[in-house]
């Protein structure tokens, strides 16, 4: 039976379902900005025209795009929101988080990631707990930062866009036989990186109407036996097919495309956490990944572990290579 496994780490929460010791998905929710589930009071700072959208700033200094704003809303009037999905960074740019109003409600944080997996059973275990590695945790973020995921006879590369995520098909195989060997790949893709909304599959070009068909049938078989939910559209001429499904945060591809740097910070901690031998904590990071490491993140290590930390920076370091060590006191 399928089960969650959850990591409450320093400064990301990580989830991964797990089956015969396999990931078949995936979800990381970075302890920052707004995210779904919120409910708390906000400021409208902006409104669009006709007055039904409109920009909000809460407490924090945060905004969420609002929409289906009742009437009479002005700027400057406060009201309850709830977060119906989190701010998506992208590369050069950044899409905030939407809200809606929630009026009668009271305020209340966002769930736990635990609380948001749905009805398979989930566990909390200990980020010294093998289990992740075990599963794969590892190659599964290694695919995540490249967006590349090999199959036989072929890849798949998995790129964000401001517009939708694109996955480009690339083989050997014979066009009918390489998009059919992909659909499988691709269906487990989508739960593995939590991919959601607007997802573009540009397939091998297939010029016989009864190949496509052939495609659409299986791509809406694998799709179905996932219980994927959401519209597609059939394949057009030139290989191309969209799914659309409900987004409500970002995607392990999203977050580390758009923002490797954070991500190499929260994984350095992660390993530092995992260290077992003896000694103060020696981590040794891209001068970018360190800046990017907060306080308040060093002092939950120091606290969890129980140890004296120490940096050494290297410029020559790419930020995911950063790593922690053992070294004497």
């Amino acid at each position: 039976m399928p089960e969650w496994l959850v990591e409450v780490g320093i400064g990301e929460s990580r989830a991964i379902l797990v089956e015969h010791g396999q990931i078949i998905a995936a979800r990381v929710q970075w302890d920052e900005g707004l995210l779904p589930g919120l409910v708390a009071e906000a400021q409208m700072v902006a409104l669009a025209a006709g007055g039904k959208r409109g920009t909000a700033r809460f407490a924090d200094g945060s905004e969420a795009l609002v929409d289906q704003l009742p009437a009479g809303i002005s700027q400057g009037t406060r009201l309850m929101l709830r977060i119906t999905r989190a701010a998506i960074a992208e590369r050069g740019r950044g899409k905030l988080a939407q809200a809606r109003p929630a009026p009668g409600e009271t305020p209340r944080p966002a769930p736990a990631l635990i609380d948001t997996l749905g009805p398979d059973p989930a566990r909390i275990v200990s980020a010294i707990d093998t289990a992740f590695d075990a599963a794969g945790w590892p190659d599964l973020v290694e695919e995540a930062l490249s967006g590349a995921v090999e199959f036989p006879g072929g890849s798949l590369t998995v790129s964000p866009t401001p517009a939708m995520t694109l996955i480009d098909i690339d083989g050997a195989l014979p066009p009918r036989a390489l998009a059919l060997a992909s659909v499988r790949v691709i269906v487990a893709a989508l739960a593995r990186f939590d991919l959601a909304g607007s997802i573009g599959i540009d397939f091998p070009t297939l010029s016989a109407k009864t190949d496509r068909q052939a495609v659409d049938i299986a791509l809406a078989d694998a799709l179905a036996a996932r219980n994927v939910r959401g519209e597609r559209t059939a394949m057009n001429g030139f290989g191309f097919v969209q799914l659309v499904s409900r987004l409500e945060r970002p995607s392990l591809i999203a977050l580390y495309a758009a923002r490797p740097v954070a991500a190499a910070a929260r994984a350095l901690l992660r390993r530092a956490e995992r260290v077992a031998e003896p000694g103060a904590l020696l981590l040794t990071a891209h001068p970018a990944v360190r800046r990017a490491v907060r306080a308040e993140w060093l002092d939950d290590l120091a606290r969890r572990t129980g140890r004296e930390l120490r940096w050494a920076e290297d410029a020559a370091l790419a930020p995911a290579a950063a790593f922690a060590q053992a070294v004497p006191r």
